[in-house]
């Protein structure tokens, strides 16, 4: 793979497909963090939410091709140092609750899209998930960068149908000029518990080489992950109160707008989504193990120890997946927000810093 691919887009890429999971991918969480607040005011909010993306991943980037940190443990003991472990305990959590959200979008994208019952939806994620962990980190990565390119192919699709449909509707949204209270607090809760991806993808940082590759990388992947939400914004805003209530927003607009062809092109695009939101993680989790394995002078658990992995966590998030994506999204998503806050941002900014201003490498 090309050196300037690998360094400054495919960080952006894996970062993405995380991201762009079963609240993100079916417009949820959009609606939820961003359009409630008004067509200016979700903007606004967009645009906390990146400032935000940019400068931790850029620190996040740098603090592990610094010290050499391309896990989460490793990188949270030079945080937190003893404390690490509290970053471990709220990412089981998060973990739980990202895949309960993957499992019941999953369920929901397949029944709504071609009429096939939940389980064939649970059974195609645990299976697909399994295979992409059994192969390992170069697969994952290329993978999830393939279809970072079908994801944009697809949601730009879908933006412009939408300005074909309701061109009027959409200016006049935005011309209302509405920004509703706070908006910066939930543009801040959006991009603190999205943030708990950064420390899980540090393994895509093994090519960085200077700090210029950390910023850079981090920037980009900040414009990466957060251009979706601009074209899901921008199309709910112009639907207004219709799309709203519903659990899967873009769904409801592709059959409002009688949208054929592209309504399965997404259902396919936000499968695969969904897929590569779980392997990118858990391809995460399993670096971590494996980290910790070569520290105790054991040998990595190989590629049917890395699937054990996956399959264990997904089976543990069955039973969350029940709650419902609604619920999940609204209030198990802002709670962990605060948190991560706590373990996560204020380190990062003060004993991140400091560690690289004391490790006195300027390039």
């Amino acid at each position: 793979m090309n050196k300037f691919i690998r360094i400054y887009l495919v960080p952006g890429a894996v970062f993405q497909s995380i991201l762009v999971g079963g609240g993100y991918g079916t417009g949820r969480e959009v609606i939820q963090y961003f359009t409630r607040l008004g067509p200016v005011g979700g903007l606004l909010a967009i645009l906390i939410s990146f400032a935000i993306f940019a400068l931790v991943l850029s620190l996040t980037f740098e603090i592990g091709r610094r010290f050499r940190a391309y896990d989460y443990r490793a990188f949270f003991q030079i945080l937190l140092g003893r404390g690490w472990f509290l970053y471990e305990i709220f990412g089981f959590f998060m973990l739980m609750l990202t895949f309960a959200v993957l499992i019941s979008a999953a369920s929901g994208v397949l029944e709504d899209g071609f009429g096939l019952p939940a389980w064939i939806g649970m059974t195609l994620v645990f299976g697909l998930v399994g295979t992409l962990e059994f192969f390992g980190r170069d697969v994952v990565m290329r993978v999830l960068t393939f279809w970072s390119i079908v994801l944009y192919a697809v949601f730009i699709t879908f933006l412009i149908k939408v300005f074909g449909a309701i061109p009027e509707d959409i200016t006049a949204a935005f011309a209302t000029g509405e920004v509703k209270e706070g908006w910066a607090v939930s543009g801040f809760q959006y991009a603190m518990y999205n943030m708990t991806a950064a420390p899980i993808v540090l393994y895509v940082a093994r090519d960085f080489e200077t700090r210029k590759h950390s910023v850079g990388a981090g920037i980009i992947a900040a414009v990466i992950a957060i251009l979706p939400a601009v074209i899901f914004h921008v199309a709910f805003a112009g639907a207004g109160d219709s799309v709203t209530e519903e659990e899967i927003p873009v769904y409801a607009m592709m059959n409002m707008y009688s949208m054929g062809f592209l309504t399965i092109a997404f259902t396919i695009m936000l499968f695969g989504t969904l897929i590569e939101t779980g392997a990118g993680v858990l391809q995460g989790v399993n670096e971590r193990i494996d980290h910790q394995l070569r520290d105790f002078g054991r040998k990595p658990l190989g590629k049917w120890g890395h699937t054990g992995v996956a399959m264990g966590f997904m089976a543990l998030a069955l039973g969350v997946a029940s709650v419902g994506i609604i619920n999940l999204i609204a209030k198990g998503y802002g709670t962990m927000a605060w948190g991560f806050f706590a373990i996560y941002f204020i380190p990062l900014m003060t004993v991140g810093v400091w560690r690289l201003l004391k490790s006195g490498e300027n390039s």
